[in-house]
């Protein structure tokens, strides 16, 4: 599985912004997704997550502010990011996993990251 983020850029607070991820292969839709940021001198933490089965979770920093979809027919995977706060600056990658983790070590394959910088 390959996979393309896109979609980061430079943001002010309280702006938003939408990531996207492309997927290849003919079995997207039986991975779990995650989003994982990774802050300058920080280690990668998870953000949100989708499973193969459409459940979706939360790092408790982001809940209530981004939102992550997913759409098997077209191997993308989205995460709308509202309300932007400038602790969210930070390198953001999507990920597969076979199977559902928060944990970063877990994931099989990585898109290469889009660099979110918001601005105070």
């Amino acid at each position: 599985v390959q996979l393309q983020a896109s979609g980061g850029g430079l943001v002010q607070a309280g702006g938003s912004l939408r990531l996207s991820c492309a997927a290849s292969g003919r079995t997207f839709s039986s991975y779990h997704m995650g989003w994982f940021r990774q802050a300058p001198g920080k280690e990668r933490e998870f953000v949100a997550g989708i499973t193969r089965g459409g459940g979706v979770y939360y790092a408790d920093s982001v809940k209530g502010r981004f939102t992550t979809s997913r759409d098997n027919a077209k191997n993308t995977v989205a995460l709308q990011m509202n309300s932007l706060k400038s602790e969210d600056t930070a390198v953001y990658y999507c990920a597969v996993s076979s199977g559902w983790s928060r944990i970063a070590s877990l994931y099989d394959y990585w898109g290469q990251g889009t660099l979110v910088t918001v601005s105070s």
